[in-house]
């Protein structure tokens, strides 16, 4: 298990934003995934996708290295921010924005307020 938690902090650590979900940004295969994914596609952020369903070492490791139960988990700089619940919330509040600004992680700030303005 070792290797798996390296690997997971090699991913997290080198990449500005990571998602671990089941399928892929451009195919996800969970509908928790899909929202997470959907949010970051249509902010414009550029996010690297680790699909746990590829790999079940992996799958259990995420959560073993968040102590976290549930996938999709989202990274930014390393820092683990959350799964879906977090994300939606943190989105509608407009707390994402300000993780990215405050990480320098480029985003589409108009998008951003259409997703709050089509859910407020």
């Amino acid at each position: 298990m070792t290797d798996v938690k390296t690997s997971i902090d090699e991913m997290v650590k080198s990449n500005d934003v990571v998602l671990f979900m089941k399928g892929t940004k451009s195919m996800p295969q969970c509908g928790f995934s899909s929202r997470v994914a959907g949010v970051l596609n249509y902010m414009g952020v550029e996010f690297t996708d680790v699909n746990v369903l590829a790999d079940q070492d992996i799958r259990q490791g995420i959560k073993d290295y968040s102590d976290w139960p549930t996938i999709p988990q989202l990274y930014v700089k390393g820092e683990f921010v959350g799964g879906c619940d977090i994300i939606t919330e943190m989105t509608l509040s407009g707390e994402l924005d300000q993780l990215f600004e405050a990480n320098a992680v480029a985003f589409d700030k108009d998008a951003a307020e259409k997703i709050r303005a089509a859910n407020g």
